[in-house]
């Protein structure tokens, strides 16, 4: 049963429940469902396809001033051809690290060895002065607007760039919004060169990593390591003691102190006693609360702050100064005055008598002593302002005096020594009201009490000292011992329950990577196959065993059905193959999110046969997807003309200073036929030119269309259709056009096609004579020599029809 429409962590979680309930324990049970893996990308990753619509590059690496690949959109294959140096690589990588950021070639990623720093710094093209820059035009979901995904760089490091997102209407995104890079990892559509050289010859672990990743159980592995790290941390626990106890034995032995010879006895035994060595600490901390407590309270106990003390009385005593020098002044006396009035003219507003309440004349309180009065009053006060803000100074001064005065410590409440009695009657000094004795007092006394302090305080840390010296440093580790072994007793119930979870696990993760590797292992399989059709090298099962840090992959390898070791009996070109065989099942994965991959020269290495069965993987594969392949080895472009499979060809070119150019190319026959007809509706062209050169490319198209013919139609001995490279050894070479025609309508270039020539098109066999002869004596008019042109795209055309109804292509019409 397939469990591959089922989310992994949903999956797990079904069946942690499942065996709880038939003898998994809760805590085993409870303790997988703490590891359980995050949602992965095939869980939570956004939906496809994703298209690319276009790669461009400028100032990056073999490309110069911006260069574009443009793509037809949605499923085919398109191929870019061209010779090694003419930037192929560099498009291809342009369109990794536009989307992923990083390259196998450089960083070692996926298996690539990574390359010398002077390498890896030759990034940037050495034509171009601009600030080097790569995109990628994709087409998200069924959007109809592309979205272009743009890497700058603006350091001299190849890690110094930035990466914009961008709608057509200027809008800007974020990468993770149009591509997850989880589901780029998992399911990654690039296959570059390096990494198709690499991809098979690394360690097992690390291929183990790659194929439980492409399936999609890379998480179970991550899973298997959390567990694995629970066992570890609780052994590391459990393991713990040991050591503490030697260094507690060490420090005891020789120790004259009556607990030592106890903590000796409850840790010499077989088993050492916990609870002996936890009550003789608990008793020791209890006695250890009396004096030792009291002595550390002693020693942290500080007096006043001299210096705090010492401002505070500066301020007072100039507080006091200034008040002395006012209360005897004219200010002080308008301020009293002032105060007399005030009382007079509020008992004359409360009676609202006229008459003097003191000496009793009548009328002597009328309104103009009033207003008089008031006048008086407001004058005064101006007067009295002096002494007003005396006063409000003298008293904050006292008020901050006061507040350095701090209240007897709990510690000296209710003890009878000289420090004590200090301090009460420091304390008393907060319940002084008049400003010079408080001055007096607290200046007297805060010296003393801090110095008190002090010697008390550096005392009280000696005795501690003497005290703790031997003993302390022993009670310290018996205590870190008795931690560790209360804890380890702890973990071992720990370790033993994920032990159990683990193990159960690992029967798991095989169940579920075996089902999901039957498919896996039957796509690669297949396409091994078609590769490899004819190679004595068979590949059975693809297996993994083991786990994500100790795995490994056993690749069932036979050579003529005995059982080798893989790397040893197989050619470079069938472990690229190989690597092929495990790149696509991922890359095409129904779950990835990707519409389209990017491979970088799969060819080399390999067979012309090899190539064959290349193309016909590629073509299946452009079926579903938008495969796009980079090549600087004609023969791939060779094997999709001879199997009829259909595909998008660009040439790619580098001229000076880095100029790379990208062409789309029409096949030989279209191609041939399309330079006739330029060159036929050309009238400057001479007609000692035109008699030589338009019948060359006539006979040129000609013989290109009786070669595709000939793809579909000849047949071997048995009637099975030519291998390329068959076909090649049977194409005529320096033959006149008749043997093309025979060739291609008979099967032999030295048969006689004259009789199939009429049947397909009257007249056709004297237009071959004209073509053969090598020269025209008739074409002095544009008109005499489009008709030379006409009617041999009339008789190509009828070869190329007698060719498509005798076998169709082999990669079908999309």
């Amino acid at each position: 049963m397939h469990h591959d429409k089922t989310p992994l962590r949903q999956l797990i979680a079904e069946r942690i429940d499942s065996a709880e309930l038939s003898g998994l324990s809760p805590e085993a049970a409870a303790l997988l469902r703490d590891t359980l893996p995050a949602p992965a990308p095939e869980e939570a990753g956004r939906a496809g396809p994703v298209y690319l619509r276009s790669i461009a590059a400028a100032g990056w690496r073999g490309v110069g001033p911006e260069t574009r690949l443009d793509l037809p959109y949605g499923p085919g294959l398109t191929v870019v051809t061209g010779g090694n140096g003419t930037g192929k690589s560099s498009l291809a990588e342009a369109a990794e690290i536009a989307l992923t950021g990083f390259n196998a070639r450089w960083d070692g990623s996926n298996g690539g060895k990574r390359r010398a720093v002077t390498w890896r710094k030759g990034w940037r093209n050495l034509h171009e002065a601009t600030a080097p820059q790569v995109s990628v035009s994709l087409t998200l979901d069924a959007a109809a607007e592309p979205v272009t995904v743009r890497r700058t760089w603006y350091g001299k490091e190849v890690e110094e760039a930035r990466t914009t997102v961008v709608r057509e209407d200027g809008t800007e995104l974020k990468l993770d919004e149009c591509v997850n890079a989880d589901m780029l990892d998992v399911y990654r559509p690039f296959l570059p060169y390096s990494e198709l050289g690499s991809m098979v010859d690394g360690t097992m672990s690390d291929l183990y990593r790659k194929i439980s990743t492409f399936i999609g159980l890379g998480r179970l592995g991550e899973m298997d390591i959390r567990l694995a790290a629970r066992v570890k941390e609780y052994e590391d626990i459990e393991a713990r003691p040991r050591p503490l106890r030697a260094a507690a034995v060490e420090a005891l032995t020789g120790l004259d102190d009556p607990r030592a010879v106890d903590a000796m006895a409850a840790l010499g035994g077989r088993v050492p006693d916990v609870d002996a060595v936890r009550a003789l600490l608990d008793q020791d901390a209890v006695a250890d609360q009396g004096e030792a407590a009291r002595l550390r309270a002693r020693a942290s106990l500080t007096g006043p702050d001299e210096t705090e003390v010492a401002g505070a009385l500066v301020r007072l005593r100039e507080a006091i100064a200034a008040f002395e020098d006012v209360r005897h002044s004219d200010a002080e006396d308008a301020r009293r005055l002032a105060a007399l009035l005030e009382a007079a003219f509020e008992q004359r507003r409360r009676s609202g008598s006229p008459h003097c309440p003191v000496c009793g004349t009548e009328d002597r309180l009328d309104q103009a002593w009033a207003e008089a009065t008031r006048a008086e009053i407001e004058r005064l006060q101006a007067e009295a302002a002096e002494a007003d803000a005396v006063r409000r100074t003298l008293s904050g001064a006292k008020r901050a005096v006061h507040d350095v005065v701090q209240p007897v410590p709990d510690l000296l409440r209710t003890e009878d020594s000289e420090l004590a009695e200090l301090w009460r009657e420091w304390s008393l000094c907060r319940s002084l009201t008049d400003p010079a004795e408080l001055a007096e007092c607290v200046g007297r006394l805060a010296p003393r009490l801090a110095a008190g302090c002090r010697q008390s305080g550096e005392e009280a840390a000696r005795r501690l000292t003497d005290r703790d010296t031997a003993w302390r440093p022993v009670a310290v580790r018996l205590a870190e011992w008795v931690e560790a072994a209360e804890k380890a007793a702890d973990a071992t119930g720990l370790r033993k329950t994920a032990e159990a979870a683990r193990k159960w696990f690992r029967k798991l993760t095989d169940e579920l990577r075996d089902d999901r590797m039957r498919r896996f292992d039957a796509h690669a399989q297949e396409v091994w196959t078609k590769l490899c059709e004819s190679s004595s090298v068979s590949l059975g099962r693809v297996k993994l065993k083991g786990t994500a840090k100790t795995g490994g992959v056993e690749l069932d390898v036979s050579v003529d059905d005995h059982e080798a070791a893989a790397y040893s009996v197989m050619s470079q070109g069938e472990l690229h193959s190989l690597a092929l065989s495990l790149f696509i099942p991922r890359a095409t994965h129904e779950a990835s999110p990707f519409g389209f991959l990017v491979i970088d020269d799969p060819v080399q290495s390999m067979d012309t046969q090899k190539v064959e069965g290349l193309a016909t993987v590629l073509s299946e594969c452009a079926r579903h997807r938008q495969v796009v392949v980079f090549t600087h080895d004609t023969r791939l472009e060779q094997a999709i003309t001879h199997l009829g499979i259909e595909a998008t060809v660009h040439r790619i070119s580098r001229e000076e200073k880095s100029r790379v150019t990208v062409q789309r190319t029409r096949d030989p026959f279209q191609q041939a036929l399309g330079e006739a007809k330029d060159v036929s509706k050309d009238p400057s062209v001479p007609r000692s030119v035109a008699d030589r050169v338009i019948p060359a490319m006539c006979r040129a198209a000609l013989e290109a269309a009786c070669v595709e013919t000939a793809r579909r139609s000849v047949r071997d001995e048995r009637g099975n259709r030519l291998s390329l490279a068959e076909f090649e050894k049977r194409v005529p070479a320096q033959a006149r056009t008749r043997e093309y025609v025979a060739f291609a309508l008979l099967g032999d270039p030295k048969g006689d096609a004259r009789a199939a020539v009429e049947r397909l098109q009257p007249g056709g066999g004297a237009l071959i004579r004209e073509l053969n002869s090598g020269a025209h004596g008739d074409l002095a008019t544009v008109t005499e020599r489009g008709r030379l042109v006409e009617r041999t795209e009339e008789l190509a055309e009828a070869v190329l029809s007698f060719g498509r109804g005798t076998v169709g292509p082999q990669g079908g019409a999309r």
